[in-house]
């Protein structure tokens, strides 16, 4: 048995970014209770999975990823070892005591509103399973304890920041209501207090997160809810604020003082993600998306006129119960239309639970499939041919890390493109200006200019 001094956990996190978040926060309460991280899954005396239910399939994957950490949890019991296995996030709210039923060497499943009661639940399951899903009515941020700045170095200057959870929307082919709950939005002050943990450490760019999150309405010290584009001035006057971002938004959501933002925050970087998830009307409509496509159009129209070099991403779902040929042939027209530096694509895939699920006219895997394809393809040629127009161009890139190649270190553009440079580790945590050289899959190359650094 291993003591309580070496105790070691491996944290495997699945999906969003707010899922990024997340395990990071778990880790932080489990380092308070005597564990060390580690990577290596054999080695763990703890084992957490936290899970996104937002993907096809993401159920029966986690499944499968647990058969062979119960191979492993056994082979470690024959040497004297003692493993815990932790299935938590978005999966272990929809599926509760049914992950229990199918996957018994699991010790504890908590869904995403109580992982800030990890040691207690932990010291719960010694003597039996348990299942948390219960949405609490206490805050979680108000309890979770605060990363070690050895911890914030170790995570890059570069951070998520989570200000709201969950949403109102209910799309008929989301989960998010059901395991999220209803919109939670964090306090002005509450937020300060820890980017100003954050920045303390090192860290530069902060992303704000929602899963709504241009729907934020926190309250202000006053006591008086503020929007979004209030929250992003009040941090970009905080002291270390190089850059900030925020993600993920709604169209109906994105009004002209949050548009104006883009123009009058210099923090505020010109990227934004606005998922759409179909090009038609009549698509949009059985989704519950609450807009319309020229919604969509005079939203992405908005930010341009403030933020003409601004990049945008967006989500799509292609096969969504009834899409026909002329449908999709909308979305790809939208696709064209607009312009993308990325997007993230996908195939509907029923959700239990989801009104879509149990629609009529589900469309067959093969056209799923062809579709998909298709928008890939179309995404593909536009990611490249953004990055290929960065070429020539001089940038201020945040470096955040060691390349992968010895010399080299890497970093994001304003555009949130990767870039590679030859350079010291020293410049990390700096904005350096870097002329962009060439542009590879998925990713810039550079050469440190000869102009004056942005930021020293």
């Amino acid at each position: 048995m291993t003591t309580a001094s070496a105790k070691r956990v491996f944290v495997k996190s699945y999906g969003c970014q707010m899922n990024v978040y997340d395990a990071e926060r778990m880790g932080d309460i489990l380092e308070r209770e005597g564990y060390s991280g580690t990577d290596n899954i054999e080695e763990a005396d703890l084992v957490v999975l936290n899970t996104c239910h937002i993907r096809e399939k993401a159920a029966e994957k986690v499944y499968s990823e647990l058969g062979r950490i119960r191979e492993m949890k056994r082979n470690r019991k024959r040497q004297g070892l003692e493993t815990r296995i932790v299935v938590a996030g978005c999966v272990a709210q929809a599926e509760g005591a049914e992950i229990l039923s199918r996957a018994p060497a699991v010790d504890l499943v908590v869904g995403p509103q109580n992982y800030q009661n990890l040691p207690s639940l932990l010291q719960q399951s010694l003597k039996k399973p348990v299942v948390e899903t219960e949405f609490p009515t206490e805050d979680k941020f108000g309890v979770l304890p605060a990363p070690t700045p050895q911890t914030i170095r170790a995570r890059g200057v570069s951070s998520f920041v989570t200000v709201q959870e969950g949403c109102d929307k209910f799309c008929t082919f989301c989960v998010v209501p059901y395991t999220r709950g209803s919109e939670y939005s964090r306090t002005v002050q509450e937020i300060t207090a820890e980017i100003e943990r954050l920045t303390a450490s090192g860290v530069r760019e902060i992303t704000l997160l929602g899963q709504n999150v241009n729907a934020y309405h926190g309250l202000d010290e006053a006591g008086e809810p503020v929007t979004l584009s209030h929250l992003l001035d009040h941090v970009a006057a905080m002291p270390g604020i190089a850059r900030l971002r925020y993600t993920t938004s709604h169209p109906l959501d994105m009004d002209e003082t949050l548009a104006r933002a883009h123009r009058d925050n210099p923090a505020l970087m010109p990227y934004l993600h606005l998922p759409v998830q179909s090009g038609s009307d009549r698509i949009l409509d059985l989704m519950n998306r609450r807009h319309t496509v020229d919604d969509f159009r005079s939203a992405i129209a908005r930010v341009k006129h403030y933020r003409p070099d601004i990049a945008f991403s967006s989500d799509f779902i292609v096969g969504f119960p009834g899409e026909t040929d002329a449908d999709f042939a909308a979305t790809m027209q939208l696709v064209e239309e607009v312009g993308f530096s990325s997007a993230y694509t996908f195939k509907y895939s029923p959700r239990p639970g989801t009104p879509a699920a149990d629609m009529a006219d589900q469309v067959p895997e093969a056209v799923k499939d062809a579709r998909l394809q298709s928008l890939q393809a179309l995404v593909t040629k536009q990611q490249r041919a953004f990055q290929e127009s960065m070429v020539g161009r001089t940038l201020d890139i945040l470096v955040e890390r060691p390349g992968r190649k010895p010399g080299q270190v890497s970093g994001k553009s304003p555009h949130l493109l990767a870039v590679a440079f030859e350079g010291s580790t020293d410049l990390i945590g700096q904005i350096v200006s870097v002329d962009i050289v060439e542009s590879v899959t998925n990713s810039l190359v550079g050469q440190l200019s000869n102009r004056e650094r942005a930021v020293a």
